[in-house]
């Protein structure tokens, strides 16, 4: 009977070698434990990246676009295994990588882990790939074969030309609804990713992201149609939305709504982050298909009502004041708000119209003394108002009263703030009066934003979410609440 054939140490190395050399996923596989601490659970989803990859390090893809939810190792696998990849078991120790993210922390955190694996015991063993000592930088770091990677935000993309441009999250999940910040990373993919390649011909450019807005880097891409591959991986299967890319993968699923990766994501966890990030939010990261944002935001059937408020905890006024009150002009709104002893947030009150100055001082001044006189709703806290040219002076005078007035700066744009609010009132946790008499207007505007005529019932409405349900600025509420008797 013949012995076991005994491998030497020098025969495993080369089973290695040749194993990467022929697949980047069992370079993945092999390398993982080597920078990533948590165990791999492979899944089909990574070898399409791996295959996609491989394809564009052939030159056979030199545009990739990978739409995948957050989460998925698709920035492991585009940012930190490639390029050691390109330059050990693929024979490229010339490559020149560069990696964007939309912010430098990123982009940083990916070269750093890169360099790591390269220089690891286990890497160095099969591909003695040697870093340059005077270039070898947190942003920047060259191989002895003149390759390189470049670590950088979009916006500072200057200087140096890749082979391979990995563009990586483009844009910040909590900036998409920002015009300026989707203009800004539409002018970057535009005007500087074509500049910075090496070859216009043959380099390649692979923009990784989850959907964020019809608008973000993804949908110009797909709306004009800029040749690009696109490997298109949704948290849960639509038939009717699966793609085949050049190299012949097509989403190997085959039921409606079957899983991603059920080990890492089961449906018990896919159902709850339904509810937390709302129906918008999961729609875009998870999906891939951002909803269209030209109306319908605040679903109709989302809102929940009550016919006797619940127990509440503290009161709060919130107010959106119009510029003038002629006829065209938005209406000025008072709100007073409850916090259940739930934490809901439970509107309580309403008074709406076209009011100048005088007028208006008065109506604000009646609303806070009718809600300082209701007992047994919990303390009213303090007046919000928007700090606008039309309610500076109301702050002023009511502060002068004793009334506990804060002013609200505004540092996001109103689709930005519905966002924020749709997944508290998605989930219930927004309580409107069933009864009052205002209620079918409000619905009405809430429904047709951000296309209605008015929109000034909304402002306050999310602000009291804001701090009610999400808890932002309670604790400064809270510090001016005790400066006022």
């Amino acid at each position: 009977m013949a012995s076991p054939l005994k491998l030497t140490e020098a025969d495993r190395l080369a089973i290695e070698r040749e194993l990467c050399r022929r697949s980047f996923a069992d370079f993945v596989k092999l390398a993982w434990p080597n920078i990533i601490p948590d165990r791999l659970q492979w899944n089909w989803h990574l070898e399409a990246i791996s295959d996609h990859l491989q394809a564009v390090s052939r030159g056979e893809i030199t545009r990739l676009l990978i739409n995948i939810p957050p989460g998925t190792s698709k920035s492991t696998l585009t940012g930190i295994m490639f390029p050691a990849w390109l330059w050990g078991p693929a024979g490229q120790p010339g490559h020149r990588y560069i990696g964007a993210a939309h912010e430098q922390g990123l982009a940083v955190r990916d070269n750093r882990l890169t360099r790591e694996l390269v220089t690891s015991s286990w890497y160095q063993n099969l591909w003695p790939v040697k870093l340059a000592g005077d270039q070898n930088e947190k942003l920047y770091f060259e191989t002895s074969g003149r390759g390189f990677r470049q670590a950088c935000a979009v916006a500072s993309m200057t200087g140096r030309r890749g082979h391979t441009i990995v563009w990586d999250d483009p844009l910040n999940p909590e900036k998409a609804n920002s015009p300026v910040a989707r203009e800004t990373a539409l002018r970057v993919f535009q005007e500087t990713l074509p500049t910075r390649l090496n070859d216009p011909a043959s380099s390649a450019i692979i923009v990784v992201m989850q959907r964020l807005h019809e608008d973000d880097p993804s949908g110009h891409i797909l709306r004009n149609d800029l040749g690009y591959d696109h490997l298109l991986i949704p948290m849960e299967f639509e038939p009717e939305r699966r793609k085949t890319t050049s190299i012949g993968w097509t989403d190997p699923r085959s039921e409606e709504g079957e899983l991603l990766d059920p080990v890492r994501f089961p449906r018990e966890v896919v159902e709850r982050d339904k509810v937390a990030m709302g129906s918008y939010a999961y729609a875009g990261q998870m999906q891939q298909r951002p909803a269209p944002r030209g109306g319908g935001i605040l679903r109709d059937d989302w809102w929940q009502y009550y016919d006797l408020p619940p127990d509440i905890e503290w009161r709060g006024i919130w107010a959106d004041t119009a510029q003038k009150a002629k006829e065209s002009s938005d209406y000025s709104v008072f709100q007073c708000w409850g916090k259940s002893t739930t934490g809901k947030a439970v509107l309580l009150d309403q008074i709406r119209g076209k009011w100048e100055a005088p007028e208006l001082l008065t109506q604000a001044r009646a609303f806070w003394s009718k809600h300082k006189a209701v007992k047994g709703k919990g303390v009213l806290r303090s007046c919000k108002i928007e700090d606008k040219v039309s309610g500076t002076g109301l702050i002023q005078t009511l502060r002068r009263e004793g009334v506990p007035v804060i002013g609200i700066p505004r540092a996001t744009d109103k689709v930005t703030r519905a966002m924020d609010a749709a997944p508290s009132i998605e989930s219930g946790q927004v309580l409107l009066p069933r009864n009052a008499p205002w209620l079918s207007e409000f619905l009405a505007e809430a429904s047709a934003f951000p296309n209605g005529t008015n929109d000034d019932q909304l402002d306050p409405l999310f602000d009291a979410v804001a701090e009610i349900v999400l808890r932002k600025g309670e604790r400064r509420a809270l510090v001016i609440e005790t400066g006022f008797g």
